[in-house]
């Protein structure tokens, strides 16, 4: 089997790779936890991620013997996958604790609570040429209804841009959209470590499908040193994320990490969002759907204002008018709803200070 990225093959400059030493499982980095890398404002660095799919606990724990189930050979099972399966870091995690493997945290030289850190993914690519998507233990959006069975996946083999979903009445194809499920700094709270599911104001599993090589995430500095980190890697997802899933598979995720200094260049922000080519994302995050809703419509109105110079009466006609809004995620206990504005389409009466990536 080709198409298999093994750890550091073929990389020059900064780099991570999955570890036991270098990654959680399940739990996020908390305020105490040492920096497993140090780079400095503007740096790229490559790291080398690895989904948890194959390794959990339902799935035998073993992905070598998990994937051979499938046909994949041994030589096309990451060792990296094999050798955390295999360590005792799941053995300690609390009950709390999520499936993700979570790479980090980085320190980011410079970066202290007020800033911002801008995360440009520049490449992103499958290490692995197979994918998984899975409900399980009636964690998707329909648990009385669907699956009906515990746990109900579907292996996927990549053939080129796209992924070949197999089904009883014959096959179906997706088309591939690289991205990480999972980015953030580490979050201020003091006490036990976090679990990894639930996304919040430090990022963390926000499953914005949107952020795809040549996009911008920008988090809000929670600690000094940022303490960023990443996991859940995906081949591609569908806007909500409704059965629990996307199509998971390890990646090889190569982007820049930046620190903005305050005053003012992103203060029409209220949390973390993200830019792309042609948009700004602007998210709301919230246990209920319809609060999440709510949320990131005042943080949509919020934002646009701030950064057009329209009255706060004004961007809420205009998004009513022209902004995208849609369930980002429904499975994540936080649930996530984001707005897409088209930045092409706004006609700027002032020009706010704003740092040029935004323009």
């Amino acid at each position: 089997m080709s198409g298999i990225l093994r750890a550091g093959e073929g990389i020059a400059g900064r780099y991570l790779a999955c570890s036991p030493d270098t990654v959680s499982w399940g739990t996020l980095p908390g305020p105490g936890a040492a920096p497993v890398l140090t780079v400095g404002s503007g740096e790229v660095v490559t790291f080398d991620t690895v989904s948890q799919e194959g390794l959990m606990e339902d799935q035998g724990r073993d992905p070598a013997a998990y994937f051979a189930g499938f046909g994949v050979p041994r030589e096309a099972v990451l060792d990296e996958a094999v050798a955390l399966a295999a360590s005792d870091l799941r053995r300690e995690r609390p009950a709390q604790a999520g499936p993700h493997v979570v790479l980090g945290p980085v320190r980011v030289l410079g970066a202290e609570p007020g800033d911002w850190l801008r995360v440009d993914f520049l490449d992103l690519r499958p290490r692995v040429p197979y994918g998984v998507i899975s409900s399980r233990h009636g964690r998707g959006c329909l648990p009385d209804r669907l699956p009906d069975s515990p746990v109900f996946s579907r292996f996927c083999s990549l053939n080129g841009a796209y992924a070949t979903f197999e089904h009883r009445g014959g096959r179906a194809s997706i088309e591939l959209r690289p991205f990480l499920g999972l980015c953030g700094v580490t979050p201020a709270e003091p006490g036990g470590p976090l679990s990894t599911i639930p996304p919040g104001p430090f990022g963390g599993n926000i499953d914005l499908r949107e952020l795809v090589a040549g996009s911008s995430l920008y988090l809000p500095v929670q600690i000094p040193g940022a303490g960023f980190f990443l996991g859940d890697p995906h081949f591609a997802q569908g806007n909500g994320e409704i059965a629990l899933t996307a199509l998971e598979g390890s990646l090889r995720v190569t982007l820049r990490v930046s620190v903005i200094k305050p005053p003012g260049p992103l203060d029409h922000a209220a949390g973390p969002f993200a830019e792309t080519a042609d948009h700004w994302v602007v998210l709301g995050l919230h246990e209920d759907l319809d609060e999440a809703m709510r949320r990131c419509a005042w943080n949509a109105v919020r934002f646009l204002s701030r950064r057009t110079g329209m009255t706060e009466n004004e961007a809420y006609l205009y998004l009513s008018a022209a902004g995208d809004f849609s369930v980002t995620q429904v499975v994540d206990l936080v649930k996530g709803v984001h707005c897409r504005i088209r930045k092409r389409d706004v006609q700027q009466e002032r020009a706010p200070a704003v740092h040029p990536g935004l323009d």
